[in-house]
């Protein structure tokens, strides 16, 4: 198309507008009404190309005037006039401007008014009223205001939720949190518990292991860290106490009787035992009897050692007193048979020991005939020494008898039986004895 020239004249209040065209014209449909803000008396133009949006389409741009706007191409030259015959050209391509504003009218006419939220400043532009900074806004003091263009808005805190117009706390532990234990709420807002033994991690969310070994050493000896926990051990020879972190040493000697054969010695973590004059500790507990005959003894040279359990005794080398004569170490046969007569032909001397408190019955010794006649018969008694009862003679056979223990002894005893064992001869009528002089020591003890 061929550029034309047009002209257009609006007339109103002495003011003429004549708008010059070099392109095409195009037809815009407006898609805002005309309108005009009633004021008094006299009538406050709108600026629609502020605040219709797209007031213009096709790249045209708009170009408000009082009582409505215009669509011009972009390279338009608008000449604005004051009904006489000088002529001022207008921004070819005004600024945009951010907020709605309205020119002074010419002439002495009134100042345009500014829509509510909005005040005129020094340039008679319409700017925005910041409420929230000036003050004049009706937020409660558990809400924070926030400007908007023309108005403002009121938002609860962080941590709050309005509920009937009204910020309550928002309860973070019953809606939406991340704690990885416990959920305590806050007014507006909530934090993290972890549960014994964990702690925070660095996220604040996230609940961690704590080494109570290495940060607590909480035990007295031992300890075994555990997820959420830990265990204390004691060393051997205690045991933890009520708090299940002291430890207190254990009596074993008090634990049970059986600990040591003869004395057990608490001591702390551990106990020992103890033997009587006379022992030795064999091993851990039990005592073994010393042989003082073999280690050492004060016996004289015509006597003998004999060892009994916890002891030992001297007895001579030579009991054998008259009328009888020492045939053996321990045999004595009378000398003359007319001065023996009535008594044992032969005394034999023996010794031994047993515990004390021995169980009983007890076969203990068994005496037993050393020459065997023929044509003979033997029979066994307990001579002397049994004044208590505490023995019994028992015949095994014609040549043997055993001594068998009825009540238990108490010991240090020392006790003396003459076992007699008489022979009859059946054939030459002829009757003889001889004494097996036992000599029985009791140790002190019940090993």
């Amino acid at each position: 198309p061929h550029p034309l020239r047009v002209f257009q004249t609006i007339t109103m209040r002495g003011i003429c507008l004549v708008i010059a065209v070099f392109t095409c014209a195009v037809s815009q449909d407006a898609e805002e009404p005309v309108s005009y803000t009633a004021s008094g008396p006299e009538s406050i133009d709108i600026n629609e190309c502020f605040i219709v949006a797209d007031a213009c389409k096709g790249g045209m741009k708009c170009i408000n005037h009082y009582g409505g706007y215009l669509c011009l191409p972009q390279n338009a030259q608008i000449i604005v006039t004051n009904g006489d015959e000088s002529e001022t050209p207008a921004e070819p391509n005004p600024p945009p401007r951010t907020q709605p504003h309205h020119r002074v009218v010419p002439g002495g006419a009134r100042p345009a008014r500014c829509m509510p939220g909005f005040s005129l400043d020094e340039q008679n532009l319409c700017r925005d009223i910041d409420e929230c900074a000036t003050g004049q806004h009706t937020c409660s003091s558990d809400q924070t205001c926030y400007n908007t263009r023309g108005s403002y808005t009121c938002s609860c805190l962080p941590g709050y939720q309005k509920i009937r117009n009204e910020c309550v706390d928002r309860d973070e532990c019953a809606t939406s949190h991340y704690c990885m234990h416990t959920c305590v709420n806050t007014p507006g807002s909530y934090y993290c518990e972890c549960n014994a033994g964990y702690q925070l991690a660095n996220n604040s969310h996230n609940c961690m292991d704590v080494d109570e070994c290495e940060t607590s050493n909480a035990c007295e000896h031992q300890c075994f860290n555990l997820m959420g926990s830990y265990i204390c051990q004691c060393d051997q020879g205690y045991e933890l106490a009520s708090d299940s972190v002291t430890c207190i040493d254990i009596d074993e000697c008090a634990f049970s009787r059986y600990m040591c054969q003869y004395l057990c010695i608490n001591s702390p973590g551990g106990y020992s035992c103890t033997c009587p004059e006379g022992y030795q500790l064999q091993g851990t507990r039990m005592c073994q009897d010393v042989n003082e005959c073999e280690t050492g003894h004060n016996c004289a040279e015509d006597q003998t050692c004999w060892n009994y359990y916890g002891g030992f005794r001297c007895y001579p080398r030579n009991p054998c007193q008259e009328p009888y004569v020492r045939t053996s170490e321990s045999r004595c046969v009378c000398s003359s048979p007319s001065v023996c007569r009535g008594m044992p032909q032969s005394i034999v001397y023996k010794y031994m020991n047993i515990y004390s408190d021995r169980t009983v019955p007890a076969e203990i010794f068994q005496i037993q005939a050393t020459t065997i006649y023929p044509n003979t018969q033997n029979t066994f008694r307990i001579k002397s020494g049994n004044d208590g009862g505490d023995f019994f003679l028992r015949r095994v056979s014609n040549v043997s008898a055993m001594l068998v223990l009825t009540k238990s002894l108490s010991g240090p005893l020392e006790l003396i039986l003459d076992l007699e064992m008489i022979t009859y001869h059946t054939m030459m009528n002829y009757r003889s004895s001889s004494i097996l002089r036992l000599t029985i020591v009791v140790g002190p003890y019940a090993f």
